[in-house]
């Protein structure tokens, strides 16, 4: 077992808002290595191999309740959505939920969907034309998906104001560490947890009965082979849905136009040949992902990584950015190649827990970062690097800015 003064400090520059901009030095020296007892017993594993196997570990849990000791930021008292879940239980609500966003038994949602993506996108940029400087996060990136996930899910696009607060509270809310943190941010997270889903009950009690295309309607009125969602578990998911349908690919898409206006060879690429555009988002997947840490595992029994005892109960902390940069596992890794083959990232996870989502948030960014390539006029930079969100877990800037034209 490997207890280093060394990673603890690491780890907490990492966690601090000064390296928000730059973390990836700092995960090279996590990987030295590889599996570290922190002091406060919990444990940090930053390679690629380590990870990836944890990912696919059927002693490894995702359910708060295995900790030894709970975070605080994840209240066991609420019904938890699927990916805090482990199978059997898991499976059977995934199912359930992917049988109305994906194959087998909706297999054109994702790509049924592209016209209207297609039109999101043209209308943001139709409005940005005769502006100098735009904002990417706040006139596109934002609105972008929000705007098709909440098409999706049935929550009126009128709503945003109000459960933007409450997603950025809880977003803010899920690194919380109440040695250095204010009890007020864990407390404007739960509060805003609670929000949030008494907000999307009430819209399910509209669709009991009265069937619709959106998700909360097909979730509220289907029975299928698993049975049907109570629904305590369909606000659960229609939550998980509504933050990661959105917060994820904001960082994503902002996180890849900032990549593209600092290797200006690449627009030029992608303007030549619109086809480059799918190994390209593979590649910023691996390289500016927009979720950098899984901030908690449970070991479900003692267990051996890396020539490391895990003990049953403890918190696994499992850096995914630093191990797309893992250079045992990607030649060259810190270095931007849209052409990279054999390129088996992390940027969505992996194994049971891979994301849902991940074809839509691949779709739009495609769709995004094309279109903004083709029609802004000689994008630059305002500012580099641009000011960045709070959170090292879910990793993006909160502004980008930048000037186009003469």
């Amino acid at each position: 077992m490997t207890t280093t003064d060394t990673t603890t400090d690491t780890l907490r520059r990492i966690l601090d808002y000064s390296s928000r901009a730059d973390p990836y030095p700092l995960y090279a020296e996590l990987r030295e290595t590889p599996v570290a007892r922190q002091r406060d017993g919990s444990f940090v594993v930053s390679t690629y191999r380590e990870i990836a196997d944890l990912l696919h570990d059927p002693h490894i849990s995702s359910d708060v309740r295995n900790l030894a000791h709970p975070m605080p930021s994840q209240p066991g008292d609420s019904t938890p959505a699927f990916i805090n879940l482990d199978p059997p239980e898991h499976d059977r609500l995934r199912r359930m939920a992917m049988r109305h966003f994906g194959p087998p038994h909706t297999p054109g949602l994702v790509t049924g969907v592209e016209d209207d993506l297609i039109a999101v996108v043209t209308r943001l940029i139709d409005g940005l034309a005769d502006k100098e400087r735009i904002d990417v996060v706040d006139d596109f990136a934002y609105p972008f998906p929000v705007t098709v996930i909440c098409h999706l899910l049935g929550v009126p696009r009128e709503d945003e104001p109000r459960f933007h607060l409450w997603v950025d509270a809880l977003v803010n809310s899920i690194d919380y560490n109440p040695e250095i943190d204010p009890k007020e941010k864990l407390e404007n997270g739960l509060q805003a947890r609670k929000d949030l889903r008494q907000y999307l009950g009430g819209l399910l009690e509209q669709r009991h009965g009265k069937p619709g295309e959106d998700l909360l309607s097909r979730m509220a009125n289907d029975d299928g082979p698993d049975g049907r969602m109570t629904d305590e578990q369909i606000v659960a998911t229609a939550n998980l849905l509504l933050i990661a349908g959105h917060e994820t690919t904001v960082n994503l898409i902002t996180n890849g136009m900032l990549t593209l206006l600092r290797h200006p060879d690449v627009p030029n690429r992608l303007r030549e040949d619109p086809g480059l555009v799918v190994p390209l988002v593979e590649e910023l997947l691996r390289y500016e992902p927009p979720v950098h840490i899984i901030p908690w595992r449970a070991a479900y029994s003692d267990i051996t990584v890396a020539d490391t005892v895990i003990p049953k109960g403890s918190q696994i902390m499992l850096m995914l950015a630093s191990g797309s940069r893992d250079p045992n596992r990607f030649p060259d890794p810190d270095s931007f190649d849209p052409d990279r083959r054999d390129n088996q990232h992390l940027g969505f996870g992996s194994g049971i827990h891979l994301c849902f989502g991940g074809p839509l948030a691949r779709l739009e960014t495609q769709i995004a970062l094309t279109e903004l390539v083709r029609r802004l006029d000689r994008p630059r930079l305002v500012t580099d690097p641009p000011p960045y969100r709070r959170s090292p877990i879910l990793r993006g800037p909160i502004h980008l800015e930048v000037a186009q034209g003469g």
